[in-house]
């Protein structure tokens, strides 16, 4: 039985609202793992992700193997920040599923960060490459277009981070 009990941190934004320097900051701690969802996809599928339903189909596939990982590492009391989009009602029934199966502690964190913000942030990110995903602004706006802001009666612990 671990000392402590481990905490599941989710994260929930649009593209370049700032999850992966939040998941960076959070896996900093002590006793805690980050597992991002776009460094997995690029080495994984790499050159096989298109269009968003490529994306969906290859991450439905990662979520398959990586849901029962992070269940077991919770148990055993590894904190983990799942840099994952918590974007849509589905990701985040996931999400809930692997706090249910581990009985973990969790944060669900929504970053809030105004659309053109994160619109500029992501022209800025794709010109200094070094991202594992640039997306077009057609592609900006057809993901966002999902995007669906967590409510209470979802069942999770909401941290809001104001950009």
């Amino acid at each position: 039985m671990p000392e402590h009990r481990a905490t599941l941190h989710l994260l929930c934004g649009r593209i370049a609202a700032g999850k992966s320097t939040l998941a960076a900051r959070l896996g900093a701690a002590p006793g805690t793992v980050t597992i991002a969802e776009d460094f997995w996809l690029s080495r994984l599928y790499e050159g096989e992700i298109r269009a968003v339903a490529d994306y969906v189909r290859c991450s439905a596939r990662l979520r398959a193997v990586m849901g029962p990982h992070v269940v077991d590492l919770l148990r055993v009391g590894v904190s983990v920040v799942l840099d994952f989009p918590a974007n849509t009602l589905h990701s985040r029934s996931w999400m809930r599923g692997l706090v249910e199966a581990s009985g973990a502690d969790h944060r669900l964190h929504l970053l809030d960060t105004p659309e053109d913000l994160c619109r500029a942030r992501m022209h800025a990110r794709s010109a200094a490459g070094g991202h594992d995903y640039a997306p077009t602004d057609a592609e900006f706006d057809h993901i966002s277009s999902f995007f669906v802001t967590p409510t209470a009666d979802e069942g999770f612990t909401i941290v809001v981070h104001s950009a």
